[in-house]
Formats: structure tokens, sequence, C-alpha cells
């Protein structure tokens, strides 16, 4: 494993990060979701990532149960909060109360006294960022959280919440949590110019485009059994991936990644891990083998001549 720099910190953290969407306490069995962790703690992942609403709580308390054997200083752990944990008007956004409460519900599932990054899940228009941003501070000064993250925050957002953290003297946002892949390039153009310029990385999410970049789905064929788009629990946000001009895409990258000698996966890894202010790629995977698979991407080096090729293929 390797292991890059999360923005203008000191903490490290691995190049593959392992992620809890739509698998743990969804549709991923316990002991399996457990083997999983284990087997990427082995390979030497440290990164490991959930929220509060996976689940409803559910993957927190696995992620929890799977790392306690292991040393809490061994590994690095992010949640979040936004989404809706109840029916209740304040059951929700990133208001001091909904923040202050959900951070403990989390460490409670967690069974941990601190977890290492805090992520606001969406940028909440009916919260002021400064509201949000003293609360979280406050929970850094209390040793509750190390450091601070949004997800799917645009440019503008993002240096919104900069300005009002210098204007007050809060800490400052470290980490962005975006989708980015192959298929969805969206941070390139404003996110990632801004968050250079202010030491923010980015670990990123669904680097493979739910499973789309493994090449298990073909054109003309019916979903795998057991995979991602055929499970009604988790197959919500991959549907608008399978239409034939996406499926013509990965073919050529398949035969692409053929003639490299390599996964498609790998080559889609490696692709998202070119991009230096990317400090970790977040996997899904649901069984040890495909985190195996994964880390592998990590020694893949991509030539200039490959990326080109990879351009033309995505145009």
């Amino acid at each position: 494993m390797k292991y890059r720099k999360l923005g203008r910190t000191g903490l490290k953290v691995s190049e593959i990060s392992l992620g809890s969407w739509l698998t743990y306490g969804n549709s991923i069995e316990k002991e399996a979701a457990i083997k999983t962790i284990d087997k990427a703690y082995e390979l030497g992942i440290n990164s490991f990532d959930t929220a509060n609403v996976y689940a409803n709580g559910e993957a927190e308390k696995i992620v929890g149960e799977a790392l306690r054997k292991y040393p809490r200083e061994s590994y690095v752990i992010a949640t979040k909060v936004f989404w809706p944990m109840g029916d209740g008007p304040n059951d929700r956004g990133l208001s001091r109360k909904h923040v202050f409460e959900q951070l403990h519900a989390s460490l409670k599932r967690l069974n941990l006294d601190y977890v290492d990054i805090y992520y606001c899940h969406r940028y909440d228009t009916e919260t002021p960022v400064d509201e949000t941003l003293r609360t979280i501070d406050d929970l850094v000064r209390q040793g509750k959280v190390l450091y601070v993250g949004v997800s799917e925050w645009t440019a503008q957002q993002i240096q919104e919440a900069l300005g009002t953290a210098d204007k007050y003297l809060l800490d400052r946002i470290v980490v962005n949590q975006p989708v980015y892949n192959m298929l969805n390039r969206y941070i390139e153009k404003e996110v990632i110019p801004v968050c250079e310029q202010n030491g923010i990385s980015q670990i990123v999410f669904s680097p493979l485009a739910q499973g789309v970049l493994t090449g298990k789905y073909k054109r003309g064929e019916k979903v795998p059994e057991g995979s991602r788009a055929s499970d009604p629990k988790s197959n919500k946000f991959i549907n608008d991936l399978l239409k034939d001009d996406v499926l013509i895409k990965v073919e050529q990258l398949q035969t692409l990644a053929n003639e490299l000698g390599i996964k498609l996966s790998q080559l889609a890894l490696a692709w998202v891990l070119r991009q230096p202010n990317v400090a970790s790629a977040l996997i899904g995977a649901s069984k040890p083998e495909q985190v195996e698979e994964n880390v592998k991407a990590v020694d893949v080096e991509l030539s200039d001549e490959v990326i080109e090729k990879i351009e033309e293929i995505l145009a």
C-alpha cells in the first residue's frame, strides 16, 4: 500500500480507502462485511469511511465492531452528518442541534471516543455556514473530531466555508468527498482548482462508477446475479450508467486494460489516482477478493500515451 498526505495536514491515508455505502448493514451480511474489512486492514488500507445514514446506522456499527480489535492509532475513520435520521423537523441538516447530537450518536454506534474525519454530507441551505462550522470546531476542541470535511459541496460553497472559518478563526476544511471516476469528472473544472489553492484533498467515492468500470455489465446481456445492479436495495444509482453509449466506452477501456495486462478496475483506479489532488479512492468492496484486486492499482503506472488513449475513448 502507498499513502498520501491529506491536504495541508500531517495525516496520511492509504491511496485506497474502504467505504460502506450501499453495502455493510444493507445488502452485505455482517460476517462477510467484517471479513472484507479485515482483508483491507491486512493489505495496508488504513482509511475507512462510513456515515450515520448508511443503513440507518447499521453500517457504523459493523465498521466499528470490525475495527475494534486493531490499535486505534493504526486506522483513520470517517463518518458524516446531514441526511435525515428521523421524522422530526430537527432530525436532518447541519444545525448545531443535529450535528452535535448525530456526532455523539455516531460515536456510540462506532464505540469510539473520536472520529478522525467528520464530513458535512451535503451543503445545508437552511443553516448558516458559521453555525455549522462553529459546532464542528467545538467538537474538534473537545477532542471528538480531528479533521473537518465536506462531501459533494460546490467550489463556491467550499470557498464560502473557508472564508467563514478564517473570519471566525475556526478549523478549516481539509478534505472533500465527491464522486469522481472516468464517467463523472465534474470536479476537474472548479472544485479541484479551489481545493488545490487551499490545501484541501479529495477522497473520492464511486471510482469504479458503482461497478460499471469493472466490466461486469455487458451490452445486450442481463445484469449478473448477485451484482449491485440486480439488488433492488442498492441499484438506485446505477441504472443510468447501464446505457449503450456508456457500455461502449467501457468495452473500449476493457480492451485497453487487456493490452496492458491489468484488470479494468485497476485501470480505472490508477486513472483516478493519477490526479495529485486525490488523496484516496474509496472502494465499496463486498468481498475480500475484490479488495485484493483493487489494491494492486496503487502499483499501476499510466504513461502519457495510455492517458491520451483513455481521453480519446472518453471524449
